[in-house]
């Protein structure tokens, strides 16, 4: 069984699953509105210069996470087998 991380853990580069959203309210709609829900795939994309927030995509979109907020998830890591679109 693979241990779950918090999104805000992950380095550029890493592919995860959404295993559940821990904030309520106002945050876990805007969260399930930007498409991260559970069983929902995302990748770190990069940092930005001061760190924060990271760059992550979702759904085939970029979206920018402060780490606070990154924090509210809870993933698991995967090893990424996909294809790249943009190729």
């Amino acid at each position: 069984m693979k241990q779950c991380v918090r999104l805000n853990e992950l380095m550029p580069g890493q592919h995860a699953v959404v295993t559940r959203l821990t904030s309520n309210g106002g945050l876990r709609r805007r969260l399930q509105d930007l498409g991260l829900a559970q069983g929902s795939e995302v990748a770190c994309v990069q940092y930005s210069p001061l760190g924060d927030p990271v760059a992550y995509e979702v759904c085939g979109t970029i979206i920018a996470l402060r780490r606070k907020d990154a924090h509210e998830i809870e993933v698991e890591e995967v090893a990424y087998h996909g294809c790249d679109e943009r190729q």
